[in-house]
């Protein structure tokens, strides 16, 4: 009874999961409700967390081009780029046509870190950044146009983190838990540009899963601008850039007729996957890791 009752399960999740062949208006209204009334608690919580306990002032631009080596630039290619595959794919659940998918759902990343940007131009701690809205749509740009040109996406942005010993002298800016680190501590962030051979190389024998990856990081920020003197005595650690290669896997070109593990494998695509990597810096020339993440 057991076994038949799992199956039963099993089917309607892979029912459930599955795209619709055509339009399915219940499961578009179910999106667009479902986007809307995240996007609005989303904007309101952020609001609340990150905006209430500083003043309001006019809405005013900034220019933040050189803080954190552009680390948070990368950042915001990296959110809108996957929160714009995220609308896609669940209008491409819904049945929605090619042309919606990429209008309405890609176009989801952009649209909400843009008005994540309207709230930093009206604190008077922050201001909104013109290159942030260019780096929304930047991220939003890679998406889109891999799908117009090829109707599949080659070159995935990715992120991996470690943590580092900085968190501890400034917790506040760069967090105090593991779960704030990951978002704050922008030098144990790493983002990749992950890039599946097999699509660019058809008639060639390399697995379909394999990737070659580039990465970016910054090592020895404590601030915007690297001034470390102001919050240790002792400054040991000149910011520096650091470019990293690295082999990776495409976890959604493995073939499998579960629409549950598709799904699976879509969400964790977001992480570069632990593999040998080659680093350079600067100041410390090449270096190689048994395994990086």
């Amino acid at each position: 009874m057991f076994t038949i009752s799992n199956c039963i399960a099993q089917n309607g999740l892979q029912r459930f999961l599955k795209p619709s062949d055509t339009l399915n208006s219940k499961r578009a209204k179910a999106v667009i409700i479902s986007e809307v009334a995240v996007s609005a608690v989303a904007l309101v919580g952020l609001n609340q967390l990150w905006y209430a306990d500083y003043p309001r002032s006019k809405f005013r631009f900034i220019n933040d081009n050189q803080e954190w080596l552009q680390m948070d630039k990368a950042g915001h290619v990296y959110s809108s780029y996957h929160l714009g595959r995220l609308g896609r794919e669940m209008l491409q659940w819904s049945g929605a046509s090619s042309k919606q998918q990429l209008i309405y759902g890609a176009g989801l990343g952009f649209a909400f870190l843009t008005a994540v940007e309207a709230l930093d131009g009206f604190s008077a701690e922050w201001g909104a950044s013109p290159c942030d809205v260019i780096a929304n749509a930047t991220g939003t740009a890679l998406y889109v146009s891999q799908e117009l040109l090829w109707k599949e996406q080659r070159v995935t942005p990715k992120f991996s983190f470690h943590t580092t010993q900085y968190s501890k002298y400034r917790p506040e800016v760069l967090g105090s838990s593991f779960s704030e680190q990951i978002l704050k501590d922008y030098n144990g962030q790493t983002y990749w540009l992950s890039a599946n051979l097999k699509s660019f190389f058809k008639d060639s024998k390399i697995p379909k899963i394999l990737n070659v990856a580039i990465g970016y990081g910054v090592d020895g920020m404590l601030s915007g601008k690297g001034e470390n003197s102001a919050f240790i005595s002792n400054e040991n650690w000149p910011r520096s850039r650091q470019f990293y290669l690295s082999l990776d896997l495409d976890l959604t070109k493995i073939e499998t007729k579960s629409h549950f593990l598709k799904t699976l494998f879509s969400v964790f695509s977001v992480l570069k996957i632990p593999a040998p990597t080659l680093e350079y810096t600067a100041n410390e020339g090449f270096r190689t890791h048994i395994f990086y993440f």
